[in-house]
């Protein structure tokens, strides 16, 4: 397995019998509660607001090193587009309704209806 994946048998050991640190194993116990607090928000919580979430808790870390562990464990904000108001200088201009909610057609490719409310667009 080591000649696999290209790695000396003796590191391999003495990485296996390297104890884990205490750092490791407190950033495996802060990662738990970073998990729950991100997860909690479905995922709308950045470093800062877990970092507020924990320190709630009663939690001693900082935010850098919260968002290192965010970032090393892909744990990402799904940003949202930010809403513009922009008056229209004229009234906007309205497509007729060719079909009149009548959809019963005599050919193919007659009529063609579509729906495009999951596409993301900045207008929102």
């Amino acid at each position: 397995m080591c000649r696999l994946l290209g790695v000396a048998r003796a590191g391999y050991y003495a990485w296996r019998e390297h104890p884990i640190s205490d750092r490791e194993q407190e950033d495996a116990r802060l990662l738990r509660l970073i998990r729950a607090s991100f997860t909690a928000s479905h995922g709308i919580y950045g470093a800062p607001r877990v970092f507020l979430d924990l320190r709630e808790q009663g939690e001693a870390c900082s935010k850098h090193r919260v968002a290192r562990l965010m970032r090393v464990n892909g744990l990402h904000v799904l940003h949202s587009y930010r809403i513009r108001h922009i008056p229209a200088p004229e009234p906007h201009v309205l497509i007729p309704n060719l079909l009149q909610c009548q959809f019963s057609v005599s050919r193919p490719n007659e009529a063609w209806v579509t729906d495009i409310t999951y596409i993301r667009t900045w207008q929102g």
